[in-house]
């Protein structure tokens, strides 16, 4: 049983079916296939020809396969869609890191020093904390999306090309974001924290940008590579 269960459940992933969808199914199925050889007990057959019959009349992986894949409303928007969730999706949530990252800076900026033109300046106590936070999300925002979608294209099956793709697209844009201050108004006393994408202007200064990106990319996929090969050499074997 947990054999056959096993191969449905990587056919209706491989097929683009939705986890969720996936796991009610199987659930399904598995309190039918108990309902089946409780009958098949109770008319005198052992536990292993039970078990035999109601597999039997549980029907085969493919035909049970084909009655979620028939409907499109159960597919993953990953597998309807992937250059949107992997590409625009990818991007989407880097940005959202970065406003994050982008706000705590301003707040920390006023609540922690409130009488500086710059908030990089040596900071202590709480502030070491909270400035901290923003700069995890800075720094490690787009490693972390890498990671995210590496684990949606693991539990999801995606095709090998669109994880990596949605990762080289976040680093990219990585590589050129950088922070813009501007000093407090005199009126308000409020300084203005904002981001941009720029390009260097040298050589040196884009090759700097491109070995950054290279770097985020290397860490965003490796846990997803390793994923990849031992998943293919557990398949040889099992072959």
């Amino acid at each position: 049983m947990q054999k056959q269960f096993a191969e449905l459940r990587e056919r209706l992933l491989r097929a683009g079916v939705a986890p969720r969808h996936v796991r009610r199914y199987l659930s399904e199925l598995a309190d039918h296939l108990a309902d089946l050889r409780a009958e098949e007990e109770r008319a005198g057959r052992g536990r292993a020809l039970a078990e035999a019959a109601a597999l039997a009349r549980l029907g085969e992986v493919e035909a049970l396969a084909e009655a979620m894949i028939a409907r499109p409303d159960l597919r993953a928007w990953s597998a309807r869609a992937p250059w949107a969730v992997f590409g625009i999706g990818s991007v989407a949530c880097v940005a959202v890191a970065y406003a994050a990252a982008c706000t705590i800076l301003w707040t920390g900026w006023r609540i922690f020093l409130p009488a500086r033109e710059t908030p990089f300046v040596a900071i202590d106590g709480w502030a070491t904390a909270y400035f901290g936070l923003g700069k995890l999300l800075y720094f490690c925002g787009p490693v972390m999306v890498g990671w995210g979608m590496g684990l949606m294209a693991a539990r999801q099956r995606i095709r090998l090309i669109w994880p990596p793709a949605g990762m080289a697209v976040t680093a990219l844009i990585a590589c050129m974001v950088q922070v813009h201050l501007r000093r407090p108004d005199a009126g308000s006393g409020w300084g203005h924290v904002s981001l941009g994408l720029t390009m260097g202007s040298t050589r040196g200064e884009i090759l700097e940008q491109l070995i950054y990106a290279a770097a985020l990319f290397i860490a965003s996929l490796l846990p997803y590579a390793i994923w990849r090969l031992g998943r293919e050499r557990g398949a040889r074997r099992a072959a």
